[in-house]
């Protein structure tokens, strides 16, 4: 189910007129109850789409989740859908959206190299699988090839 990944290598996917981008989860220490996903959905299309749930068969359940302030306080809460604006794209990042996964079902931590699948389900483009990498830190954003020429 976990494999090595390559290091340094730019992932991104595509799923209709979206891409994604970086799919990657931070290294956690043994025992660790949850796990954060993390990645940026960008739509080169002329309509909005939403990404409405994702599941991974390391998890028993994966949430799509959202950091607010209410109170003065930053609080974490379940979305049940996140939308990705025409020409426009979301961010899943620490303190932001991310994908929350509960009830793991590893036999060992997750430790930096390894990756594991994720599917994500869109309400436009459908379902589309992507390799979540481990990492020890955030991966550094290239936008090369993204500027038009």
């Amino acid at each position: 189910m976990l494999a090595v990944a390559a290091q340094g290598e730019v992932r991104q996917y595509k799923a209709g007129d979206l891409l994604i981008v970086e799919p990657w989860a931070q290294e956690l220490p043994p025992n660790a109850p949850t796990v954060a996903v993390y990645f940026e959905l960008r739509n080169r299309g002329l309509d909005n789409d939403t990404l409405t749930s994702v599941d991974t068969p390391i998890a028993g359940d994966a949430q799509l989740h959202q950091h607010i302030s209410q109170d003065g306080m930053m609080k974490m809460q379940q979305v049940q859908g996140v939308t990705i604006p025409a020409s426009g794209h979301a961010v899943f990042a620490p303190m932001a959206f991310h994908v929350m996964l509960l009830d793991l079902k590893l036999s060992s931590p997750l430790q930096a190299g390894q990756h594991f699948p994720l599917t994500l389900h869109f309400a436009k483009a459908g379902d589309f699988v992507v390799e979540v990498q481990v990492l020890t830190q955030a991966p550094v954003q290239d936008d090369a090839g993204e500027h038009a020429h």
